[in-house]
């Protein structure tokens, strides 16, 4: 782990209820999220779905950044085969203890 994703400090949200992002379609990145060359993401792709998810979490700025761009359901459904630094996966388990359920399901997105 590097030095850096150890000390930076990360958005999280104060529910999974506050996520009502996109499930479907494309979406394209605020470049203070995704400043690479691929920041549109076709969220029917799997892995771009799930690339995206990793990055709105690893750079999210704000709380609008997280509850616009994620959803509740679909990170339930993903959560465990995204590749997160440890610090930020503790820290939302953490606060969102049904993260670290396993095959927790959604009722509404």
């Amino acid at each position: 782990m590097s030095r850096y994703a150890a000390a930076k400090p990360y958005v999280l949200p104060a529910s999974l209820a506050e996520l009502d992002g996109p499930t479907t379609g494309t979406v394209t990145l605020p470049r203070h999220i995704d400043w690479g060359p691929h920041y549109v993401y076709g969220l029917a792709d799997e892995a771009d779905f799930r690339l995206m998810y990793e990055r709105v979490i690893r750079e999210a700025q704000t709380d609008d950044d997280l509850n616009t761009n994620l959803s509740a359901m679909s990170l339930r459904h993903v959560w465990r085969e995204l590749l997160l630094p440890l610090p930020i996966r503790a820290a939302w388990e953490a606060r969102l203890p049904e993260l670290r359920t396993p095959g927790t399901t959604a009722t509404a997105a």
